[in-house]
């Protein structure tokens, strides 16, 4: 686990004003600012593990400095450690002792009552995240094969997908996502959805099956690019996993 500890020594400036036969005493008493020192200990992710329940994280399989300079060490982990963690953790809860325990989590997504805002928020929360840490890796360029071409044939060429993905996610606000996804008639199509809602819900817009996954909340970009939005979605490309978005791709198909 990280730990991170703050030594924050400051000016300390105490005035003491006297009144005395007409006459101000004034007494500053300085105490010396020596330099701050920090110390940041990163964890591994492994070290990271959920409570006992119906569901588990997914396990990075890159360690938190993996996709740096594009994502931090520190964005990763605290992202993976304590916003993933807790959507996992509070959806245990949530479903506990009921039948949606032993579903998985794409029939509880398809199944919830979307006026349950505990479990329509934590079971996206959980789905949306681990769908995101499987699309991203060292990044393997464009996608190959099958992909390649249905993306090719929809959009017409990769470079039009990426301009019409980054062009969703620019047009997003606040708190969401952008997806890729196979449609129910197996089309690809780029989609969004607010807070923690997905394409699998039966609010959606657009329904299907995910397959790529970006992450628009700010706790995924805004120690690395603050309000910079768009820098954060050009660094995504960078570190997306193409081999596994072209499983992802395959396993849609067969559903």
């Amino acid at each position: 686990m990280r730990k991170i500890h703050f030594l924050l020594l400051s000016l300390v400036l105490f005035i003491l004003f006297v009144s005395c036969n007409n006459k101000k005493l004034t007494e500053v008493v300085e105490v010396p600012l020596p330099t701050a020192e920090e110390k940041v200990t990163m964890g591994i992710p492994d070290d990271v593990t959920a409570e006992e329940g119906a569901f588990q994280m997914e396990k990075l399989s890159y360690p938190y400095d993996g996709l740096n300079p594009n994502i931090s060490p520190l964005t990763l982990e605290m992202h993976y450690s304590k916003h993933y963690l807790t959507y996992t953790n509070n959806l245990n809860k949530a479903i506990a002792g009921t039948e949606l325990e032993d579903l998985t989590i794409e029939e509880i997504l398809s199944k919830l009552d979307l006026n349950d805002a505990e479990i329509r928020n934590n079971a996206g929360g959980y789905y949306n995240h681990s769908l995101y840490w499987k699309c991203l890796g060292k990044g393997s360029g464009q996608p190959k094969d099958t992909l390649a071409e249905a993306i090719t044939k929809k959009f017409g060429s990769f470079a039009q997908f990426t301009t019409s993905f980054k062009e969703e996610a620019t047009k997003q606000f606040g708190s969401s996502w952008v997806w890729l996804i196979v449609d129910r008639s197996g089309n690809l199509q780029i989609t969004s959805t607010q807070n923690q809602d997905n394409p699998l819900m039966h609010n959606a817009l657009v329904q299907g099956t995910p397959i790529l996954a970006l992450d628009l909340w700010e706790h995924a970009y805004y120690l690395d690019y603050q309000y910079k939005r768009k820098n954060y979605v050009d660094a995504f490309f960078k570190v997306i996993n193409w081999k596994k978005v072209g499983e992802n791709y395959e396993e849609a198909l067969k559903k």
